[in-house]
This record gives structure tokens, C-alpha cells and sequence, in this order.
């Protein structure tokens, strides 16, 4: 997110924090509220963006707080992990993965998604637990 436009990763924050109240997992929340932001940036008026513009930082990190979602996880690089005969994308610290795949391809194209939308490293493991692979974005 940090590689956003100000308003559009206010708006994301914004979004983001409301799915985290509806019950969404964060890992999944961010990248969907991403693309919504995006979407809103391009349709809105020059009026509603400078209201996301002129909301502080603060208040987004005191509303996200207040719903014990954790944003210390996008200052986390994401990895593609075995699991069994499974692949799991999991940001580091998390305490659970975000998603699981049979197809290891799979599971990377999704880690891909997550470290673009959140401007971190993408570790692809081997089968055997090793890094094979790290991308930045």
C-alpha cells in the first residue's frame, strides 16, 4: 500500500477497516480494498477526495485499532509455503495463512497479488521449507 496514492491508500485504509468489522480477515480485506480504492479514486469527485485527503493518520490507525485488526502485517513480506501436500500464502508473524492451494503456481500468483498490493518481498520456499526464490515489489 505504501507505493499508493495518498488518497487512494487513505480510501484503501478506509475500506479496508470497514470489511475488517464485517468479519473479513485482514489478509484478505487489503487487497480487495485496494482495487475498490483504485476503482473509487477514478470515479469520484474532486470534492470527496479531499476529504479522504484531509482525514489524518491518526484517525485511520485509531478506527483500525478499535477493531483489533493488525496493520503492523503490511510491514510484513509474504510467503508461499508447503503445508502438507498443500501450498499456503502466509504474511510473516501471521498467525494463520491467507490462502491454501494444491497447485504451488497457483499459491504464487496469489503471494504476487498480496506483496504488489502491499510493497513487500515475496518469498517462494521449496518443498523442503528452503527459499528458492525472493521478489521484491
Amino acid at each position: 500500500m505504501k507505493n499508493l496514492n495518498l488518497v487512494i491508500r487513505k480510501k484503501a485504509i478506509d475500506i479496508a477497516n470497514a470489511m475488517v468489522e464485517e468479519g473479513y480477515q485482514e489478509n484478505q480485506a487489503i487487497p480487495i480494498a485496494t482495487e475498490q480504492a483504485k476503482e473509487w479514486y477514478d470515479n469520484a469527485t474532486e470534492a470527496e477526495k479531499q476529504e479522504i485527503k484531509q482525514k489524518t493518520d491518526q484517525a485511520l490507525r485509531a478506527t483500525d485499532h478499535e477493531r483489533s485488526s493488525r496493520p503492523e502485517l503490511l510491514d510484513h513480506g509474504v510467503h508461499v509455503l508447503p503445508d502438507g501436500d498443500e501450498w499456503i500464502v502466509k504474511t510473516a508473524h501471521a498467525e494463520q495463512a491467507a490462502n491454501r492451494y494444491q497447485v504451488k503456481e497457483e499459491a504464487i500468483e496469489r503471494g504476487k497479488e498480496i506483496a504488489k498490493n502491499k510493497g513487500e518481498q515475496l518469498a517462494i520456499h521449496k518443498q523442503s521449507g528452503q527459499i528458492q526464490d525472493v521478489l521484491s515489489y
